[in-house]
């Protein structure tokens, strides 16, 4: 027998293998095919997204707060003693001297000065001597009107001289009176040769000298003797504004600065107000009162008044890059829950430099955009991000620009 070979596997035909690796390569262009399709469609998509929102403006916003509950005043100040009156004299005379000079306490009463009166004096004895003249003139009067009256009953003298009798009684007893009323106002003028203090106080100033003539009267010939003031208590009268006069209150305090007490401020208590504006400056007069026993402070004296003035609730306060100046009105732009703006016209108050007082249009807690596009339109879509991020992009932005 003649061994014969194993049967070997018979070779695909080279077509059949032909068919296979096109059909590989049909899937895998068909797979790169649909990756491309597929990137291109993502690219379309982000390249509609970032369009769309390069449409919508990026805002930054603030909530609107509200203003301080107290605002510090500070408004010049004018003090003045409690009491404060220029003496002068009552009678005319020459000085006979002083006992007083500035810078004396004085009680009520106290001597001041003594006044010699000679033309006073002489009227006085004068007057005296009148008195005692019509008082003996008066009694002989009484005394005769009597006994022609009790002649009149027993018909010795007539009716008619009887009556002049007695009138002239009556005539008599009325110039006693004219002359005693006239020794009394002298003795008066006697007294006001003693000049004293009209209450208790402190001399600031004396303007007369002993042997200086003297006129009565505080007219164009008088002269001022002394001027006394109380400064146990001051006065401090401020001029309030106008826009800040509903806020003076009759429990209300000030704190009193001086120049000459740098580092102290003195506390002060509202008396009284005048009710009533200055025409002329527009403004509110208050009379504050201070205590100053221990006589620290000087009637004359110029301060300033710190005051705390309650504010309304319903004021807040944002920043001026927050406004919008339309032709409509003074305007803020504001997101709404649904990320769109809403325009609102506002009023405004007093202007702070950086930022202002909204009085009316403007609520608490309302976020407020910041730096607001010229653009922007009431309704209009934005994207919000926080301030300081927004803040951030734009230091980077100017920091790019400022590359060479």
């Amino acid at each position: 027998m003649s061994d014969q070979l194993p049967s070997q596997p018979s070779e695909q035909p080279k077509p059949q293998r032909h068919r296979f690796k096109v059909f590989l390569l049909l899937i895998v262009l068909i797979a790169i095919g649909g990756w491309g399709i597929n990137a291109r469609i993502d690219a379309a998509a982000k390249l509609e997204k970032e369009t769309n929102d390069q449409t919508i403006p990026t805002v930054a916003v603030i909530q609107a707060s509200h203003g301080p509950m107290y605002e510090d005043v500070v408004l010049p100040a004018t003090v003045q003693a409690w009491h404060e009156a220029p003496i002068y004299a009552r009678t005319n005379g020459y000085l006979k001297d002083w006992v007083t000079d500035i810078g004396t306490f004085v009680k009520a009463g106290d001597l001041l000065a003594e006044i010699e009166t000679p033309e006073i004096d002489a009227q006085l004895r004068q007057a005296e001597a009148d008195l005692a003249t019509a008082e003996a003139n008066n009694q002989l009067a009484q005394t005769t009107a009597k006994r022609w009256q009790a002649l009149l009953k027993t018909n010795s003298v007539s009716k008619q001289e009887a009556d002049e009798k007695i009138g002239d009684a009556a005539a008599k007893e009325a110039l006693v009176a004219s002359a005693r009323a006239n020794l009394e106002r002298l003795n008066e003028l006697e007294g006001f040769k003693r000049v004293t203090a009209p209450f208790d106080g402190t001399i600031t100033a004396r303007n007369t000298d002993t042997g200086a003539l003297i006129n009565a009267g505080s007219g164009g010939v008088g002269q001022e003797l002394f001027h006394i003031a109380e400064i146990g208590r001051l006065r401090v009268y401020v001029q309030v504004p106008e826009n800040t006069m509903q806020a003076i209150t009759p429990d209300m305090t000030a704190e009193l600065h001086f120049m000459e007490y740098p580092q102290r401020y003195f506390t002060a208590t509202l008396t009284r107000t005048a009710n009533a504006l200055d025409p002329a400056t527009r403004t509110l007069l208050i009379e504050l009162e201070v205590d100053n026993e221990k006589g620290e402070l000087l009637p004359g004296s110029y301060a300033e008044a710190h005051m705390k003035l309650p504010l309304s609730n319903d004021i807040v306060h944002v920043p001026v890059n927050t406004l919008l100046f339309r032709s409509s009105g003074l305007q803020v732009a504001t997101v709404d829950a649904e990320n769109k703006a809403q325009l609102k016209t506002i009023t405004i108050g007093r202007d702070y430099g950086k930022d202002v007082e909204v009085t009316s249009g403007l609520a608490p807690g309302e976020s407020v955009i910041v730096n607001p596009p010229d653009s922007l339109a009431n309704g209009q879509a934005v994207h919000v991000v926080p301030s300081e991020q927004k803040q951030n992009e734009a230091e980077k932005k100017d920091g790019d620009n400022k590359k060479p």
